[in-house]
């Protein structure tokens, strides 16, 4: 999965190859791939790794400036949103579409959730479950719907897991 998030990038664009990590000093750990289903994987963690480039702590990634961040950010969430649309569910799509609104959204709002956001919507990925749970979080900054609905869907030591790593990556 790495090899072809860092691989694809570099053939996309010199900014992204010259933004690349050394392998020996990359963080390979999937963050919410393991809730969601193994065919999203790679189009999930593409886009995580966009997320993590615009607001957090790119695990592949170390661009020069914020404006090749802002880029290869978008990128990665463009590459990502591809990627699953290859899969043909279009309601993952949709549903990634969404997170990516709901969490920029949030952070320029000041709130916290993009944890939980980004656990449910692993979870449930296309299932079309967390329209009220988004809308806690989008009108009153209240996460524990979509914490809920992660953990009834994935578990709570798997959501744990997951929350603590991107706790580790985003801050």
């Amino acid at each position: 999965m790495w090899d072809t998030i860092a691989a694809d990038a570099s053939a996309e664009s010199r900014l992204w190859a010259e933004s690349l990590r050394a392998v020996e000093e990359q963080e390979r750990e999937p963050v919410f791939s393991a809730l969601a289903p193994a065919e999203h994987a790679l189009g999930l963690e593409t886009i995580y790794e966009g997320y993590l480039v615009h607001y957090g702590r790119s695990r592949l990634f170390a661009p020069a400036d914020e404006e090749t961040a802002l880029l290869l950010g978008d990128y990665l969430y463009a590459q990502g949103l591809v990627r699953i649309a290859a899969t043909g569910d279009v309601a993952a799509v949709a549903d990634l579409a969404e997170l990516i609104s709901l969490c920029a959204q949030a952070r320029t709002d000041g709130r916290d959730g993009d944890g939980p956001a980004w656990a449910a919507t692993a979870a449930a990925l296309g299932m079309g479950e967390l329209d009220s749970a988004r809308e806690a979080l989008r009108e009153r900054g209240d996460a524990r719907p979509l914490d809920a609905a992660a953990r009834d869907a994935a578990g709570a030591e798997a959501v744990d897991a997951a929350l603590t790593a991107h706790a580790r990556l985003v801050g």
